[in-house]
This record gives structure tokens, C-alpha cells and sequence, in this order.
């Protein structure tokens, strides 16, 4: 393996082309870009396909959606939103739900870009160790988030969300926005690896609670065939996922990576080169392999 394992981006391909072993990883870039130009389509060059930001948006005029997030906040801070917020929100929620709530992280998150960078420069400048955070941190944020929202009536969340700072910061150039993005990147880069989502973000935590049945899984169907060179564990952005998936087969615990907080971003699947990873889809109805 030629990166170390604090790398979260690339372990490079042993035997697969690099193409081949960074599909997902473009895929994902792509969505990101994506979804960011048609945001900003509308204020940075008249073309308004989506009006509004992650946290509401009216699609084509037609198309609400709703940050549930949000909307939760909102209605903690005794505000009542309309109708077609609602509704927004309850097609969010059953997309992320069935999809698996922190694809929201991977696949459509700006910020996972900035983190991502700042995860890849750490190993380049082979930077290690940091400050220690623990992983159920950001459940703790989430639910001081959600008090904040309750106790002062106010969306208080939304005034720092380094996501909004982002596509405030890209709309209106050099401001304080900026700031917040900065101080994420800085804070991946040299206190806590994967710090920022894999500790701290309140959405990832809250998306993780929302996906956490989502039918749309990884799964190590094909664990047998593992030969330990560690490739998944030096991408995943939550390594800690995998091992029960992985060599939880003597426990009997089946190749379904069931935690709430894998991201489904596909990344194992990109570096194995034994294809021992791949996406499935679970049904209540159906027993998970073993």
C-alpha cells in the first residue's frame, strides 16, 4: 500500500487502473459540482433552474425541497412553516431515507470537498496525530443545535452552518463566510483528521439518524476473498465501519456494513482490487447473508 492510512482519498491502485480505482470518487466530485452550479446558476448568471440553498429550494418552479434539518429547528424555535415547506421536507427525508441518510455527506455536501482536500494535504504533508474526538461528538452538537433553536426562537444554526457559509462565501465573494469555511479546513488539516464531519457536523449526525434503516447498503459479499492490504480502511472516511462487515464472519455478523454512519460513497469499492465490497439493497423481508 503506498499512501498511509490516514489518507482518506487515495490509496493508489495495485493491479485495477487508476480510473477504474477512483470511479466513485469522480462520480461523487461530479454530483457535488453539479448540484453547486445549479444553485448558483440562478445569482451568478440568470439561469434559475433552482431557486434557494440546501436548506430550501423550489426546483423548475415546481419542486420544493426542504432541509429537514432545518425545518426541525424551525419548528423547535416555534416558528410555522407553510405547507409546500413541509412538503419539501417530507420528500427529503424519504429520499434520504431510503438512499441512506450521509449520502447526503458524500454526494451532495460542498463542504466534503474542502474536508476531502484537507484530509489528502494532511497525508501529503505527512501530518499525524491531532487532537482525539470522539465519534458520538457530533450527536452531542446536533442536540445542543436543536436546544439552541428552542430556547432562543431563532434558526441559530444557520448563522455559522459552515455549508451555508460556503454558498454565501461562492455568491458574494470575500466576506466572513469565508472565515467559517477557512477555519474547517485548517481545523482538518492540523488539530483532528476527518475532524469537521467525522466528529463534529450536527447534519452528518442528524442525516446519519434519518438514513440509519436506509435499504441501500455496502455490503463485504465477498469477505472471503479480503487479503488484508487495508486499502478500505485507508480511504473510508469512517473506517470504523468496515471491520464488522469485514471480519465480523467468526462473531457471525453478516458483510452488511449496517452503521448509520458510512457514507455510501463507494470508495472501498473503487480501491479493491478483489471486488470484495459492492452496493446491495435490503429488504425487511429478506435475511442478510452470512
Amino acid at each position: 500500500m503506498d499512501e498511509p492510512l490516514s489518507l482518506p482519498l487515495a490509496a493508489p491502485p495495485r493491479r485495477r487502473g487508476r480510473l477504474a480505482a477512483h470511479g466513485w470518487l469522480l462520480a461523487r466530485r461530479c454530483s457535488q459540482l453539479a448540484i453547486l452550479a445549479l444553485f448558483l446558476a440562478g445569482p451568478l448568471a440568470g439561469v434559475w433552474i433552482v431557486k434557494g440553498n440546501l436548506a430550501y429550494s423550489l426546483t423548475l418552479d415546481a419542486l420544493p425541497l426542504t432541509d429537514p434539518y432545518v425545518l426541525l429547528q424551525s419548528l423547535l424555535a416555534g416558528h410555522a412553516p407553510e405547507a409546500i415547506a413541509l412538503t419539501g421536507a417530507a420528500i427529503v427525508a424519504a429520499f434520504y431515507f431510503l438512499v441512506g441518510g450521509r449520502a447526503y455527506c458524500a454526494w451532495v455536501c460542498p463542504l466534503n470537498m474542502v474536508t476531502d482536500f484537507a484530509g489528502w494535504l494532511r497525508g501529503r504533508l505527512g501530518i499525524r496525530g491531532g487532537a482525539h474526538l470522539g465519534r458520538q461528538t457530533r450527536y452531542w452538537v446536533l442536540a445542543m443545535t436543536l436546544l439552541l433553536a428552542a430556547t432562543t426562537g431563532t434558526v441559530a444554526w444557520e448563522q455559522v452552518n459552515p455549508v451555508s457559509m460556503l454558498h454565501r462565501g461562492l455568491i458574494f465573494g470575500v466576506g466572513a463566510a469565508w472565515t467559517i469555511v477557512l477555519a474547517v479546513f485548517l481545523f482538518d488539516l492540523f488539530v483532528s483528521a476527518r475532524g469537521w464531519c467525522g466528529h463534529l457536523c450536527p447534519v452528518g449526525a442528524f442525516y446519519s439518524l434519518l438514513g440509519r434503516k436506509s435499504p441501500l447498503r455496502v455490503s463485504a459479499t465477498r469477505r472471503a476473498a479480503c487479503d488484508d492490504c487495508m486499502d478500505c480502511f485507508a480511504v473510508c472516511p469512517e473506517p470504523q465501519v468496515i471491520r464488522p462487515a469485514l471480519k465480523g464472519e467468526a462473531s457471525g455478523a453478516g458483510p452488511l456494513i449496517d452503521s448509520p454512519n458510512c457514507l455510501n460513497c463507494g470508495r472501498c469499492i473503487d480501491v479493491c482490487d478483489r471486488d470484495v465490497f459492492t452496493f446491495t439493497v435490503r429488504t425487511p423481508f429478506r435475511r442478510d447473508p452470512q
